[in-house]
């Protein structure tokens, strides 16, 4: 027996398509379920890495102490200085995108700090993910759903692990 339960009305993350569109970038004021905070010793600098490669969005600062930055809603990140020297962080933070963003996340980060970019690569759980190493060295993982098909390999590995997937 099990207590879950579908609650896809409550994400902003859009079903599964070749043509998904993202939802709007969410401005709104809420009490934050979840948030990553990502030390760096530049807060300009990785406020511009996040905002233009990664499709954030400063929804505000205090200079010299944080930046909130925003995507969609429940995608929150605090951008805090740090007198520390980056080292690669081997916690992942992940953020929810669509299909259609990944080449062009790849390609602007990539324009911005050369070589900070894995992927995209498709996953057995039926996503592709691209992997970003931000300046501070936040490992981020931008991740995009497949559209569902119950023939394919990734729905029989999951099937294999008790995982059914959508009903059509």
């Amino acid at each position: 027996m099990t207590d879950t339960f579908h609650a896809f009305d409550i994400s902003p993350v859009p079903i599964p398509a070749l043509d998904a569109t993202p939802p709007e970038l969410f401005r709104g004021i809420y009490g934050m379920p979840m948030f990553v905070t990502v030390p760096t010793p530049d807060l300009a600098a990785s406020a511009d890495f996040w905002t233009r490669g990664l499709g954030f969005f400063d929804l505000f600062s205090v200079p010299g102490h944080v930046t909130h930055l925003r995507r969609w809603a429940f995608q929150d990140v605090l951008l805090v200085p740090s007198t520390d020297t980056p080292v690669d962080s081997t916690l992942t933070v992940s953020f929810s995108c669509v299909l259609s963003q990944l080449d062009e996340i790849e390609a602007t980060c990539t324009a911005l700090l050369p070589g900070c970019t894995t992927g995209p690569r498709s996953m057995p759980w039926n996503s592709v993910e691209l992997e970003i190493r931000t300046p501070e060295r936040t490992r981020v993982i931008m991740t995009a759903a497949r559209p569902y098909d119950p023939d394919s390999p990734e729905a029989e590995h999951l099937r294999s692990i008790g995982i059914e997937g959508p009903r059509g």
